[in-house]
């Protein structure tokens, strides 16, 4: 019960911070091609978003400092485990932590999905996030944003559900 009311609490929350944040017009929508954007990785190679063109990518803002970040972190891998070679991209962006912060939660977490350095949030920016995390765009293969979600997934399954909506 306590879990659910928190997660109520977290959405009006982030429903509040988006309707305050400022977000202009330049906001990328649904329906709307992605921005692209180049980030670092935790290892200091580089990567655009149009490096996934021709895969529906599931676009994750967090931070490792982030609860309801890391509650959903098991999903995702287990979907990149299941589709990366069925034309699913899972990459995380983490807003604004350093490279061994990040690099090293990995490594204890397991992660092996794509995770990329936003260290001064442009790219958050870009896509007007908020303050609070987690959020999640999901990108088609045409690199359209297609749907999106506020705050952490509960499951797998919920997660898959969008994505077969892609």
């Amino acid at each position: 019960m306590k879990q659910k009311l928190l997660i109520i609490v977290f959405t009006i929350l982030v429903s509040l911070t988006l309707i305050t944040s400022g977000c202009t017009a330049s906001c990328p929508e649904m329906g709307q091609a992605a921005p692209d954007f180049t980030l670092q990785t935790t290892d200091g190679g580089s990567v655009n978003l149009s490096d996934f063109r021709g895969k529906a990518v599931i676009l994750n803002f967090w931070a490792t400092w982030c609860g309801p970040c890391q509650h959903e972190i098991p999903f995702f891998q287990a979907i990149h485990d299941e589709q990366a070679d069925k034309g699913v991209a899972v990459v995380a962006i983490d807003v604004k932590e350093n490279a061994s912060t990040v690099r090293n939660f990995a490594n204890s977490k397991a992660i092996t999905y794509q995770i990329l350095l936003d260290t001064d949030a442009k790219v958050a920016q870009k896509y007007c996030v908020p303050n609070v995390l987690p959020i999640t765009l999901f990108i088609n293969a045409e690199g359209i944003i297609k749907a999106s979600k506020v705050g952490a997934f509960q499951s797998k399954a919920e997660i898959e559900s969008i994505l077969n909506s892609l």
